[in-house]
């Protein structure tokens, strides 16, 4: 009888661990749909290196994921989705832009806030954007001394 009580203990232990694991996971992924976002959306020149499921960052916080990515065919720019978590309001003047983790890191959509009184409203377009800086052009220009033109 003892020898069955300790089995079943140390199997809701391992049980109680496993179900502990997977719940960390979720939150370290961000997998947990309980948190309510809002989405933006801004039009890019270049969005080289970022797909659907990319961070969206503030102050280098994770805020947000990117949702979908369309070729505008009449102007022929990205067109980017994104969610930002509810709690965060956003001025009417923020700035989107793509940012680089480092040499060999991935792309993230950084989030410039400004310092507007007034808020962006949930599936407003932010217009201030700036897209990937292409690693293999600007090496290029610095090789053949290619400067340009101000």
């Amino acid at each position: 009888m003892a020898e069955s009580t300790t089995e079943v203990l140390v199997g809701g232990a391992v049980l109680a661990v496993a179900v502990g694991f997977v719940v960390y996971a979720g939150q370290m992924t961000g997998f947990s749909g309980r948190t309510a976002a809002q989405e933006f959306t801004a039009s890019f020149r270049s969005i080289e290196g970022v797909s659907v499921g990319t961070d969206v960052r503030m102050a280098g916080v994770k805020v947000g994921a990117v949702t979908a990515l369309d070729l505008n065919p009449e102007t022929f720019r990205a067109d980017a989705r994104f969610t930002v978590a509810d709690r965060i309001a956003l001025p009417d003047d923020s700035a989107v832009i793509v940012s680089s983790e480092g040499l060999l890191g991935g792309n993230f959509v950084e989030i410039l806030p400004g310092g507007s009184p007034f808020n962006l409203e949930p599936g407003a377009e932010i217009e201030d954007t700036q897209g990937a800086v292409s690693l293999v052009s600007l090496l290029l220009k610095f090789v053949t001394g290619e400067q340009s033109a101000e």
